[in-house]
């Protein structure tokens, strides 16, 4: 049995995911800069250089969604990956959830 694949839907959604995943390590970036920033560890260069930088990401990012018409893939991929950091976050913080999974999934 051969499976068919539409191309174009796999396209979306492979640029879809490359493209929520720099949004996310663009976030993780910010976070970074602005404690940085707090902490005075960066000259006042270096954070125009950063903050244009960032800003130039978050306008390329904006270009390629539009340009392809993937907003809505990226969108959802963000919010499945959300969705499961949620997930592990909540058996983290309360490891009897966790447990109480195992006992009925045996």
């Amino acid at each position: 049995m051969a499976i068919q694949l539409d191309e174009k839907n796999l396209k979306s959604g492979l640029l879809g995911l490359v493209v929520a995943l720099v949004e996310i390590i663009q976030e993780l970036l910010e976070r970074q800069a602005i404690r940085r920033i707090e902490g005075g560890s960066l000259s006042d260069p270096e954070i125009e250089r950063l903050g244009e930088s960032l800003s130039e990401l978050s306008e390329a990012l904006e270009k390629i969604k539009k340009d392809n018409e993937i907003e809505d893939a990226v969108l959802s991929v963000r919010e499945g990956l959300d969705n499961v950091a949620d997930e592990l976050l909540d058996k983290f913080i309360n490891p009897e959830r966790w447990s109480e999974e195992s006992e009925r999934g045996h």
